[in-house]
This record gives C-alpha cells, structure tokens and sequence, in this order.
C-alpha cells in the first residue's frame, strides 16, 4: 500500500469496467442486447467520490450503450470507451487533462490494463485479476469484481484524505 501522502494526493480514480466494476459477465437477451450487473454500493462510492471534488472515469477497452448509460447515471468525468490500447488512450487523457499518473488510482484486471497500472499512483486489482496483474498492484481488494472492490478503493482513498469520516456523518449525504 503506497504512503498516506500518496493516496492523499489522488485526484482522479480511473476504472476499467468488465472485471472491475462488473463481475465480467457479459450477458445478451435473445435480440442481442447486451446487459450488466453493477453494485450500487459500487455506484455510492463513485457519487461519494466525486462529491468530494474528485475526477473519475472508465477505461475500457469495450464499450456500450449500457457503460454510456452508466457513466451519464454517476456523472463520470472522463469515459473512455472501445480502446485496446490502453496505454495511448491514457497518454492522451493524462495530456487532455493537465494531470499527472501519481495523482491517479487506477483498478484494472487483466493484461490490457498493465501499462496503466505500472505507471499510477495508486494502482489496485480485484481478487479475480489475472496473476500478473496482482504482481504489479499496490492493493488487491477483498471484496470480489462486481460487488463492491471500486466501493472498498473509493474509502480507502477518502479515509486516507480524510473525507470519510464527514460522508459518514452526514448518513451519505450531500
């Protein structure tokens, strides 16, 4: 686990989707639509975050109506859809944005994240996550793909800033 002054200083929590914030189950009706499971403790964390004044977004390297609608739902700043290249679409949202990777906790879980995950602050992983992946990390989250590992990176990075406890108090309110 990075220092508390490194979680301190990140501003932006970047998400892969199918793995990370989904169980990675990719389910289709009998028309072709594709559907997703997300966990609304997952979704609360996200909102907390961004409350706080916080950057977030997803990085994934499929896309889809359901993820668009997803990311409209939680106000996410940056949605990065349909890129493989993981590591180029990185470089340019770290130059659109002004920011630098220390300032970025990253969750990702399989070989399309690790240039991304190598270069990040805070760089976290989900049970699941390949081997070389869990290699590379800071963290490895307790709670699984889906059910809630983005919500347990979210309150690691507000206790460590000192934003949780006043989320606590309010019940979850703004």
């Amino acid at each position: 686990m990075p220092s508390q002054d490194v979680l301190g200083r990140i501003e932006m929590l970047l998400l892969d989707v199918d793995g990370v914030l989904t169980d990675g189950r990719i389910h289709f009706d009998h028309e072709g639509r594709e559907y997703k499971s997300f966990h609304v403790q997952d979704d609360a964390g996200l909102v907390y975050w961004n409350r706080t004044g916080h950057i977030s977004g997803f990085l994934s390297g499929r896309g889809g109506h359901v993820v668009e609608q997803k990311a409209r739902e939680l106000g996410i700043h940056e949605v990065i859809l349909g890129r493989i290249g993981k590591k180029v679409a990185f470089a340019e949202m770290l130059q659109r944005r002004g920011i630098t990777a220390d300032r970025i906790a990253y969750v990702g879980d399989d070989l399309l994240d690790l240039p991304v995950l190598q270069q990040v602050g805070f760089a976290c992983t989900v049970p699941e996550g390949v081997a070389e992946v869990r290699a590379v990390v800071h963290h490895v989250t307790r709670a699984r793909a889906g059910f809630g590992a983005v919500r347990e990176v979210i309150e690691v990075l507000l206790k460590a800033q000192g934003h949780w406890d006043g989320i606590v108090a309010r019940g979850g309110l703004p």
